[in-house]
């Protein structure tokens, strides 16, 4: 059994995401790979007790990295994209 905080791993905090949360309601974090939407939302309403309408997931791939000779990946990771119900606030920073 997963608990909350094996589900999301973190908030992302970058220029992009940050416009995004200063427009609207949308809060992205990154979340383990094998986790699905429902136990992603009910992870997140868990931890920072909010209402969540609506939710994307985006599973992103591992870029091509290269250490001298040697050609790898990065690993494979998933985000999660939450839209929080009307009046609902989640303070990140």
């Amino acid at each position: 059994m997963k608990t909350p905080y094996d589900i999301i791993v973190k908030p992302l905090v970058t220029e992009k995401v940050m416009k995004e949360t200063e427009k609207g309601r949308t809060y992205t974090f990154e979340v383990n790979l094998q986790s699905n939407k429902p136990e992603i939302k009910k992870a997140i309403e868990n931890i920072f007790s909010v209402k969540i309408d609506d939710i994307r997931t985006i599973t992103m791939k591992g870029k091509p990295k290269r250490y001298r000779t040697k050609i790898g990946y990065t690993s494979d990771w998933k985000k999660a994209m939450v839209t929080l119900k009307e009046g609902q606030r989640i303070d990140i920073i």
